[in-house]
């Protein structure tokens, strides 16, 4: 069982810059690729950016490619969603997941998550 605490949300303005973590316990950090996703009230969970154990593949959806970047240190157990130009509908509740996939940017493919972080944007 992996439990995952994410870290980082805020309120900033646009064209702002965040950094989310979201550090792992109770499992095999680096045996699993850990993704991020987000959720704007009134809208379905979405995935932002996947990370494959190893770092080695990295996958961004579309509106974010460019300004987001994520990262993690399997030393540390934690996964970082490095989040630059932020711009209002960037705001959601962001979530951290890992799958025992080799990747996945799909949300059922994902077997823990963690709670959610807040990120607001304003404009």
């Amino acid at each position: 069982q992996v439990q995952l605490v994410e870290s980082g949300g805020g309120l900033v303005q646009a064209g702002a810059s965040l950094r989310l973590s979201c550090a792992a316990s109770g499992g095999t950090f680096s045996s699993y690729a850990m993704g991020w996703f987000r959720q704007a009230p009134g809208k379905e969970r979405e995935f932002v950016a996947a990370i494959t154990w190893s770092g080695s593949r990295i996958y961004y959806a579309d509106s974010v490619k460019g300004r987001f970047s994520i990262s993690r240190d399997n030393a540390k157990n934690t996964v970082y969603l490095q989040m630059n130009s932020l711009k209002p509908e960037d705001t959601a509740v962001y979530y951290c997941a890992a799958s025992a996939l080799y990747r996945s940017s799909r949300s059922e493919e994902y077997n823990y998550w963690g709670q959610g972080t807040q990120v607001t944007v304003s404009s």
